[in-house]
């Protein structure tokens, strides 16, 4: 089973929305590994690891967030997986 790594960062109103929250359930149910943090600059910061389907399904879940959420910019970038297990709110 092939696995990809992928980096992922939003801007736009995504922090105070549940974004985090929300992104650890998507990622759960599609038994996706990783995590997410609000960064300082208040964007948000996920890794999502698993099976390519699964990471692409997150990223495009990312480009719109929760229902409260807007998220103006995404940037994606490719990670060598690192075998990470569980996903986590950082």
């Amino acid at each position: 089973m092939a696995v990809i790594r992928r980096r992922v960062v939003v801007t736009g109103r995504v922090q105070g929305v549940f974004f985090r929250d929300s992104t650890r359930r998507e990622a759960r149910r599609r038994r996706v590994s990783g995590w997410v943090t609000n960064r300082e600059d208040g964007s948000v910061e996920a890794v999502f690891e698993g099976e390519p389907d699964a990471v692409d399904a997150m990223i495009a879940w990312t480009r719109r967030g929760p229902v409260r959420a807007r998220v103006d910019r995404q940037t994606v970038t490719e990670e060598e997986p690192t075998g990470a297990s569980g996903f986590a709110v950082v």
